[in-house]
């Protein structure tokens, strides 16, 4: 639809930087079409959205970051571990409206959201980079109708933007 660049009216201050919604929970599953296509049981669920110019950078340093989190409890009930480091799974779900604007009127606009195009790629990227730490994941179905099904563990929510700007290079997890 828009190919490799924005649309002219998408805000460019917003176009930079991958975002995502980690929660903490007991277990997650994503129902796609009427078919389970992935679940996990203690671990986190990343719900992942792109914008336009997102990069194979921004979805390592995502899933670099997810995989580094701190957020579940060690021995003595701080905050400690990672999702490595419990052993952990990861259920990663594409979720463009993590990129809606609600700023004019009642209807969210989606503009600064990628195009399936351009999103699926990299939405795939982070599962890899998340499995390739060592993370055992699961995903939804790009594009599809799903239902997401958690139990909130704490509950814990952290939202994740990679803040890369033109220019500038990737922060480090």
């Amino acid at each position: 639809m828009w190919g490799e660049l924005a649309p002219p009216t998408a805000p460019q201050d917003r176009l930079c930087h991958m975002r995502a919604v980690v929660s903490r929970v007991a277990w997650a599953r994503v129902v796609a079409d009427g078919e389970l296509t992935g679940e996990i049981g203690p671990g986190l669920l990343v719900l992942v959205g792109v914008t336009h110019a997102d990069t194979e950078a921004d979805a390592g340093w995502l899933a670099a970051k997810v995989a580094a989190l701190r957020v579940f409890d060690d021995g003595q009930g701080a905050m400690n571990r990672s999702v490595a480091e419990v052993g952990g799974g990861a259920l990663v779900v594409s979720q463009f409206t993590l990129y809606g604007d609600a700023g004019k009127g009642r209807r969210p606009s989606y503009l600064a959201a990628a195009p399936p195009t351009r999103a699926a790629p990299l939405v795939e990227a982070v599962a890899k980079a998340l499995a390739g730490a060592g993370v055992p994941v699961a995903s939804g179905r790009f594009g599809a109708h799903m239902l997401v099904e958690s139990a909130g563990d704490g509950p814990v929510t952290i939202l994740l933007d990679s803040a890369v700007t033109r220019g500038s290079k990737a922060r480090t997890p």
